[in-house]
């Protein structure tokens, strides 16, 4: 099926009991048990299962044309959870160009636990082979990267990740099941935060790992949802569900706004830089080419005059938001330096910018007259 019948009617059925068309909220923390022990309906308790996390592990393995999934409070425990299957001793690869959050945990938490971390350029094939010890075991891709847009070719990556008996896990939250098939180009698990474009309307907190095989590694992951406790609520997963079935929709929508305001942006005499990849200019467009469908949502600019004209811009703006996150109807900005704080590298004049689903003309004329 196509992903947009996947996305309607992936994990989703009539409900057993009254045939209602949507799907009930299961809010029980505890199931029945009959009197042999057995629980006949396949479920004990929520940490364990639920039948609305269930349905949503179905339907975004089915979305990323995975085997099994496993669904998390967060964004960042999914991200918490792959490290975690890794053992203290094991090395990983990870971009320097990565989510803040994703750093802390590996720097703050992980380092300490006994994991060790090589921060290098995944874009660039030689670092990431030179990055390779003997006791390497994963490689984190996020692509395109957050904040500066940087193309990981997935394919290349996975191919040297396999040739050392590695793992390789990528990020693919900018993209969306709809823009990027991760596991399609060799991947062997895909981490969202359902938070973002999946869940679609800045109301739910979330995040999944899904695996290409229900293998060895992806039951340790399910080990530590289940016994670490960090599961997606009930009504959490019920919310992805339903932002899920607009998902191909929003993402076209979302991508045709952004990349009309890249354009505008790449001609203002007023912007330094503009990370987008869907310009022609940007240095990953080729790779990006062959392996998005899409070029999502996300726009990061530096603008001229330093972080006070960035700040500026940012306090002008009237259709635009200022907050923090991605991936919803309406368009948001932020300073991202200042949200990364204290040891960041992103540059003090860069503005990330996401493109909701408003009018692209009425965005454009709000940059502009912030802008002047």
């Amino acid at each position: 099926m196509h992903i947009e019948t996947l996305a309607i009617h992936a994990g989703h059925q009539t409900d057993p009991a009254t045939g209602a068309l949507v799907t009930p909220i299961y809010l029980s923390t505890t199931f029945e048990r009959s009197s042999d022990g057995t629980y006949p309906q396949g479920y004990d308790y929520i940490r364990s299962n639920n039948p609305n996390r269930e349905a949503l592990e179905k339907c975004v393995s089915q979305l990323e044309n995975g085997a099994v999934a496993a669904a998390f409070a967060s964004g960042s425990a999914a991200t918490m959870s792959v490290f975690q299957a890794l053992s203290p001793g094991d090395h990983l690869i990870a971009p320097n160009d990565i989510y803040s959050g994703t750093s802390l945990l590996l720097k703050d938490i992980l380092a300490p636990w006994g994991l060790a971390v090589t921060f290098t350029d995944l874009t660039n094939l030689d670092l990431v082979t030179e990055a390779i010890q003997p006791n390497t075991k994963l490689i984190w891709v996020e692509t395109p990267s957050n904040p500066l847009l940087k193309i990981t070719d997935i394919a290349k990556i996975s191919e040297i990740a396999h040739q050392i008996n590695a793992l390789c896990v990528c990020d693919n939250t900018w993209a969306s099941p709809v823009g990027q098939s991760p596991l399609n180009l060799g991947a062997d698990l895909v981490v969202h935060a359902t938070t973002k474009y999946l869940g679609g309307h800045s109301d739910v907190l979330g995040g999944v790992v899904i695996s290409k095989t229900e293998n060895e590694f992806f039951e340790k992951i399910r080990k530590i949802q289940k016994v670490g406790g960090a599961v997606a609520a009930p009504f959490d997963c019920w919310l992805v569900m339903r932002g899920i079935q607009t998902l191909p929709y929003r993402m076209r929508a979302h991508s045709q706004n952004a990349l009309k305001v890249a354009e505008f942006l790449t001609d203002h005499s007023q912007i330094e830089q503009v990370y987008y990849p869907g310009l022609k200019q940007h240095s990953g467009h080729e790779i990006a080419l062959k392996q998005m469908s899409l070029f999502g949502g996300m726009i990061s600019c530096q603008v001229k005059g330093g972080k006070e004209k960035a700040f500026a811009v940012a306090g002008k703006v009237k259709i635009f938001t200022r907050a923090t996150s991605l991936g919803g109807v309406e368009s948001l900005i932020e300073h991202r330096a200042s949200i990364e704080g204290k040891g960041t590298k992103t540059p003090e004049n860069l503005l990330r910018l996401s493109i909701g689903l408003e009018h692209p003309d009425d965005l454009i004329n709000d940059l502009a007259q912030a802008l002047e």
